[in-house]
């Protein structure tokens, strides 16, 4: 009988608790579906443009000290652009790069004048496999956000 008068007071602790262990979850949820939003923004553009849009997206958590890098495989004769983007409200500001197959940073960039994303070009030299480098800026915040990649090739 005592077990009986005790499970409500259990599940009623369970409940809480796991409420609070998935707070950060939600929280990161509704950013994501903003960074991927963004992005696709910026992809939309590029179609204008006649560049054909992957239908996949590539979305990672952004740390403030360490970046993220996507290791894709790129062929000579495309030309690429890679639409990357955080959380337009997050406040931080992002850059990148492409990486040749020596480590070079290489490709066009052009920046969103708020911080929150940006385009790249790159017309790769070689097939091959190439490195997308993300990472934070000094200009905005620095906090962990999600940040997503659409690709579009022509």
């Amino acid at each position: 009988m005592r077990f009986f008068a005790v499970l409500p007071r259990l599940v009623s602790a369970t409940l809480a608790v796991s409420m609070l262990l998935a707070t950060p979850a939600w929280l990161h949820a509704g950013e994501q579906e903003d960074a991927e939003k963004a992005a696709h923004a910026l992809a939309y553009d590029q179609e204008q443009e006649e560049y054909n849009i992957r239908a996949e997206t590539w979305v990672r958590m952004l740390e403030p000290k360490v970046g993220k890098a996507n290791r894709m495989q790129l062929f000579k004769g495309n030309e690429y652009c890679f639409c990357v983007a955080v959380p337009k409200k997050s406040g931080v500001h992002i850059t990148g790069a492409v990486l040749d197959l020596e480590g070079t940073p290489a490709g066009e960039i052009l920046p969103v004048l708020d911080g929150w994303g940006f385009v790249l070009f790159y017309k790769p030299k070689k097939t091959g496999m190439y490195m997308i480098a993300i990472h934070q800026t000094d200009q905005g915040k620095r906090k962990e956000v999600p940040c997503a990649m659409v690709t579009g090739y022509k």
